[in-house]
């Protein structure tokens, strides 16, 4: 027998729930054939995922309105294991429009001890040692309304012009894409030249002559610092406590479909 969700008026004052609207986009794509007894309503665990990913608590701290909390993780890592969370970010996407001009840009993100130890190593699970500890980097791009089109995780001493290709290829020609200064480098600028894209990127100090851009066009690039920060008030997603790479990553693009995609 499903459990239903809680009615909102009855609900906790400090939990999430996930709205009508939202659930209209996220039920078609889960799966329809889970078995279970007493299986606990799709809804209500999702609801309970969010309130985890937001709150920054631990898995088995989540708040009983939701459910077991073995049942709340179980269903969030066999739904990453199975790309269920990607899947529904890209659906989202591919819905939209393709933007006539992007964003790219990293974040870093400081990876808790609690994170150590995942299969195959760390490097393999995209956390790198630097300076400044043990980090993961967000690379993304976006359009410039700051919603996120593509998400790459690496370890956090990975340069970001080493995955600018593969980011800017995820997607259809644009006119322009913006980039801070880690950008400017000749390879990056001959791609969006073969894309007819226009590189507003400033030329780094080290150059003998500096490439002109569009600087009242560069002024935008900020909307993708602001997708960082919105992101970031997921408190799982600000800092790292995920073992595996893929749910790190299942995380960041469940946050960015309810955030960017389904608001």
């Amino acid at each position: 027998m499903i459990q239903p969700a809680p009615k909102r008026e009855a609900a906790m004052p400090d939990t999430f729930w996930v709205d009508d609207a939202a659930w209209s986009a996220i039920e078609p794509l889960l799966p329809d054939n889970q078995p279970g007894a007493r299986r606990v309503d799709d809804r209500r665990v999702i609801s309970g995922i969010v309130h985890v990913l937001r709150s920054g608590c631990r898995w088995k701290d989540c708040p009983r309105a939701y459910g077991p909390p073995t049942t709340i993780y179980n269903r969030f890592n066999r739904w990453s294991r199975r790309g269920l969370w990607q899947r529904l970010f890209t659906v989202l996407v591919e819905a939209s429009a393709v933007p006539d001009k992007i964003a790219i840009d990293s974040s870093f993100i400081k990876a808790h001890r609690s994170a150590a130890g995942g299969a195959g190593g760390a490097k393999v699970q995209a956390i790198g040692s630097s300076r400044g500890g043990r980090t993961t980097k967000i690379h993304a791009v976006t359009d410039l309304d700051g919603r996120p089109y593509v998400f790459v995780l690496t370890p956090g001493n990975v340069a970001d012009i080493s995955i600018a290709p593969t980011l800017v290829t995820a997607l259809p020609e644009s006119s322009s894409l913006l980039g801070d200064k880690g950008y400017d480098a000749n390879g990056l600028r001959r791609l969006l030249d073969s894309r007819n894209t226009a590189a507003v990127i400033p030329s780094k100090a080290s150059r003998k002559i500096a490439f002109p851009f569009d600087q009242d066009a560069y002024r935008q690039r900020n909307v993708i610092e602001r997708m960082f920060c919105r992101l970031k008030d997921f408190r799982r997603i600000a800092t790292r406590y995920d073992k595996l790479a893929r749910n790190f990553l299942a995380a960041i693009c469940l946050a960015a479909a309810l955030s960017f995609w389904l608001n």
